[in-house]
């Protein structure tokens, strides 16, 4: 992944580089989406957190520092810039950040350990995807959520699990894929008010 730190609201694409470690840049706001900041080890990616809509990422540039960890799209997003105005003290968006800090860290712990059924059901819970599933079989809309999700490979480095692993538990917690030809049935009014996520690559590209 290449980068370009962003100074505008941006659109990003599922595994889009948001901003890489070392980089300076300003302090960013998930609108819509998630996104994974990660710990570089030259090329091997180890997941620190996910950012959620309404987070904050970048948060070092609030204390002049340069970011620390990389940050990429995990599933389509929307980001806007947090720059606040020279006479405003940062002690707000610190306390954010701080309180956020520790409600991630719980996140990720939950995601990397249990069993790999429970951290896949956290994370669907994160994504506001848990009510999909449960009545994607009722809606026939199992499709659409699979679509919501990134491929096996970046949910599997997520959950540390392997990818064979992902695919039959997400099989255990889905119905089948649609047989039928054509195009994906189009989700529900339901279910997109319940998949708060933008719509990243389907389950096995």
């Amino acid at each position: 992944m290449t980068s370009a730190v962003l100074s505008l609201a941006q659109a990003c694409a599922s595994n889009q580089s948001i901003f890489l470690a070392g980089e300076s840049g300003p302090v960013w706001r998930v609108v819509a989406g998630v996104v994974r900041l990660d710990h570089d080890h030259g090329p091997i990616r180890q997941p620190v957190q996910l950012a959620l809509p309404g987070d904050l990422i970048g948060t070092e540039a609030l204390c002049g520092q340069p970011y620390q960890l990389s940050a990429s799209a995990f599933t389509d997003c929307r980001l806007e810039p947090v720059r606040p105005a020279a006479d405003t003290p940062p002690a707000p968006l610190l306390q954010q950040a701080l309180l956020q800090q520790l409600g991630r860290s719980q996140d990720m712990a939950l995601l990397r350990t249990g069993s790999v059924l429970q951290r896949l059901t956290h994370l669907l819970g994160l994504m506001g995807l848990d009510r999909a599933v449960r009545e994607a079989g009722r809606l026939g809309q199992a499709d659409a959520v699979r679509q919501a999700l990134p491929t096996l490979r970046e949910v599997a480095l997520l959950v540390d699990a392997k990818t064979e692993t992902v695919c039959r538990v997400l099989a255990q917690l889905l119905p089948p894929r649609s047989r039928k030809s054509g195009p994906t049935r189009p989700a529900t009014p339901a279910l997109v008010a319940t998949v708060r996520a933008p719509h990243g690559l389907a389950l096995g590209q």
